[in-house]
């Protein structure tokens, strides 16, 4: 029988996961986190034996492994920064690979193959539901809606300012300006983006914690007033965990005994919101320098040296850039860091030429 070419990209994850889970678990320091990611490791490895186990049931060959490119980068930036940094971007990892490993055990023909993505997923999930546990997060991962906290805000921020300003400087340089015009401009540029997506981020942020807190002030008071139907509904969410219908009215009636842990269920299980990863006053702060920080790469050449050879350099060192946060973006995707970093590197490049034509134009046209 033909070895289903899917069945390497599932094998490469497990290996993948079991890699990185015992490289966080080296350099963590909390007893407890280091624990939970030794554990998922000794899972994951089970998982790899029964792949390893379907691919001799069925007369194929045992493909080699390396970690890849975005597992290295992960464990690199948990080591960096701490667990904390990533585990967001794991979590959602793990919840997307319940739904894969469900899809496959739909689409397999073979009982072996179906009973073992069942129990992968099985598995996977509790993985998700352990990870989020030790973020100090309830409920359960899937209803996570942050993204992955300051790491989120330092990619994005640093690759808004990194663009924008670039395509600044190359349409000054496209004007042929004089070389001190085009450091006013980029610093002019470098500081207007930080302030703007600073402040941004900040609003942004702001906006979906008063929603939220709206929200839940509005569910606190429909179980003051309609008790009675908050229950009901309270017990159809608990019905469609899983609970047969008699059970999950007697779950919700104890639940509505305690108004509080009522709430926190309907807040959880129906609206669907967390504890938010930053503060809003964080998140503007920390995209605003990240901003700042991607901004002032294309500028710097041209404080250091002269303007004939600044501008190659700004270019190089721009170019490199674009692709370095663009293989960093990859870790939110799930694209593969070669696809996303060539991918900015050509946004990049765009953007810059795009600057430049525009520059020369305005320039003979006025």
């Amino acid at each position: 029988m033909a070895i289903d070419p899917v069945w390497e990209e599932y094998y490469r994850d497990e290996m993948d996961a079991a890699w990185m889970y015992r490289a966080l678990a080296s350099h963590e320091r909390d007893p407890a986190r280091k624990s939970i990611f030794e554990r998922l490791a000794l899972v994951e490895d089970a998982h790899v034996e029964r792949w390893r186990e379907l691919f001799v049931a069925n007369g194929g060959d045992v493909p080699t492994h390396s970690p890849s490119a975005q597992t290295r980068m992960l464990a690199w930036l948990g080591q960096r920064f701490g667990s904390s940094a990533v585990l967001p971007i794991i979590v959602r990892q793990e919840s997307r690979e319940v739904a894969s490993y469900l899809r496959l055990a739909k689409g397999a023909r073979q009982k072996t193959t179906q009973d073992a993505a069942r129990a992968i997923a099985t598995e996977s999930a509790e993985h998700a539901q352990n990870l989020s546990d030790s973020m100090g997060r309830t409920g359960e991962p899937w209803h996570i809606t942050t993204g992955a906290g300051y790491l989120r805000s330092v990619v994005y921020g640093f690759n808004d300012g990194l663009t924008a300003n670039f395509g600044l400087v190359a349409g000054a340089i496209g004007a042929d300006i004089a070389p001190h015009l085009v450091i006013v401009t980029g610093l002019a540029g470098a500081m207007a983006d930080a302030l703007s997506m600073g402040s941004s981020g900040y609003l942004a942020a702001k906006s979906e914690a008063e929603v939220s807190a709206r929200q839940i002030a509005i569910e606190k008071e429909e179980i003051r007033l309609m008790p009675d139907l908050e229950e009901k509904e309270l017990a159809i969410i608990l019905e469609a965990k899983g609970l047969n219908p008699e059970r999950a009215r007697e779950t919700a009636k104890t639940m509505m005994r305690d108004p509080a842990q009522a709430l926190e269920t309907k807040v959880q299980e129906e609206l669907g919101i967390t504890e938010p990863a930053v503060t809003p006053l964080a998140d503007g702060v920390v995209t605003g320098s990240a901003t700042l920080i991607g901004a002032a790469i294309p500028i710097v050449p041209f404080l250091m040296m002269h303007a004939e050879a600044a501008i190659w350099v700004s270019l190089a060192i721009s170019m490199l850039a674009h692709f370095g946060v663009g293989a960093a973006r990859s870790v939110f995707t799930g694209r593969s860091i070669w696809a996303s970093g060539r991918d900015m590197f050509l946004v990049g490049f765009g953007v810059a030429a795009a600057g430049y034509v525009l520059g020369d134009l305005l320039v003979k046209l006025l």
